[in-house]
């Protein structure tokens, strides 16, 4: 085992068992280097999270040997759309003119639940991955030459050290604020509020992509399918209480604005969620990081958050291999915030942020001169494989790949 067993426990410990560090520790297993997570659920929770997986991440996530199954358990998306409601007027962006790009020239519509339980297969049958569910990490603190983490489990509090500690741990990290650092941004006014139902919108609404942004009269909702179900993303008014529009009714309402029926919509699952723009100053700090959501946050408007974490999965899990098994300088660790730091905020948050203003957009020619624009970039096979590139986040992966540290 690589690490110095007298002094430390572990060589990397991740707080936070979702795709992101999952995706961590499994990288980092297969290179022998001993991982431990600890997770604060019991299990893997199957919520209402991510769907989106785009062709760049499923490229990355194929030596792992999860892709396929991710593909098996969802559904190729060959095309995405911004529409206006009613009409069905459309910028339709056909994703096959990256095959040149990626070797999956699409989006995957699949629940990361899917991910996170496929890593987690793969992680249990590894000698070098201790995965702790129902344990959580209550301080860390770098001593230089190791970190000391204490979790707790059960009630009880037992001490751990560690080479590298990474906050995988989402929005309320706690490695983060163990790390001393701010979370800078803003949290946007709206509250989104998320439902799921069998109910066939692509038998009513011509032309329908597996994910459509659509324009309604003085609103907007989206529209994303995964395996037997649509998620409906409806972006309420934001001086009703929020409790008031979550009530049975106003969801039924929220539905029948998309498509009028006779019947009550049967909703399957749903919650509220608000949508922030937040970063921070840096993802390193001595032998202490963060990665996905504990680093950053955006709107879900483009589906990067989850793909975003786990590009930084991949980063990481390069940099301290370089460090821990093939004795590069610890410098090499700087690369981790060079490379990934300026793609979030420069094209992640930036992007997430563009995509929401667009949707949020409520003059109607304003509207109509935004998607005649788009479409213009839709039938030009130059600007629409450029447009797709830096949508799809290759280009992002690209530039980071080219900054020397």
């Amino acid at each position: 085992m690589s690490h110095d067993i007298a002094r430390t426990d572990t060589d990397v410990l991740i707080s936070g068992g979702g795709p992101v560090g999952l995706c961590l520790a499994l990288l980092l297993a297969e290179q022998q280097i001993h991982v431990t997570v600890i997770e604060q659920e019991a299990e893997v929770i199957r919520d209402l999270r991510a769907s989106t997986f785009h062709p760049p991440t499923l490229d990355m996530l194929e030596p792992l040997g999860v892709t396929q199954r991710l593909i098996a358990q969802g559904l190729p998306c060959p095309s995405w759309q911004i529409r206006l409601h009613p009409g069905g007027e459309r910028a339709v962006f056909d994703l096959s003119v990256l095959k040149d790009d990626t070797r999956h020239p699409y989006r995957l519509q699949c629940e990361q639940w899917k991910l996170s339980e496929a890593l987690l297969e793969k992680l249990k049958g590894s000698r070098h991955a201790d995965v702790r569910f129902a344990a959580t990490v209550v301080s860390a603190s770098d001593r230089d030459e190791r970190v000391a983490v204490e979790i707790e489990a059960g009630g009880a509090r037992e001490q751990l050290r560690a080479r590298y500690v990474v906050g995988c741990d989402g929005a309320r990290s706690t490695v983060r604020q163990c790390m001393g650092l701010p979370f800078e941004g803003l949290t946007y006014p709206e509250t989104t509020l998320l439902v799921t139902t069998q109910f066939p919108f692509e038998d009513h609404l011509e032309g329908l992509s597996n994910v459509s942004y659509c324009w309604k009269a003085n609103g907007n909702f989206s529209l994303l399918k995964v395996p037997g179900r649509w998620r409906v993303s409806v972006y309420p008014d934001e001086n009703t209480p929020i409790e008031d529009q979550m009530t049975p009714d106003a969801l039924n309402s929220s539905l029948q604005d998309i498509v009028a029926r006779d019947a009550v919509y049967e909703i399957a699952e749903q919650r509220p969620y608000r949508v922030h723009m937040r970063m921070v100053p840096q993802y390193r700090k001595g032998r202490m990081f963060l990665a996905g959501d504990a680093a950053h946050l955006n709107t879900p408007a483009g589906g990067m958050g989850l793909n975003g974490g786990i590009h930084d999965a991949f980063e990481l899990a390069s940099a301290l291999t370089d460090v821990l098994r093939n004795a590069a300088p610890d410098t090499r660790l700087d690369a981790y915030d060079a490379r990934r730091r300026p793609i979030a905020r420069d094209d992640i948050l930036a992007q997430a942020d563009s995509n929401r203003a667009r949707m949020r957009e409520r003059d109607p020619e304003r509207r109509r001169a935004l998607l005649r624009d788009l479409q213009a970039t839709t039938q030009d096979r130059d600007k629409l494989r450029a447009y797709l590139r830096r949508s799809s986040m290759i280009d992002g992966l690209a530039r980071a790949a080219a900054i020397q540290i």
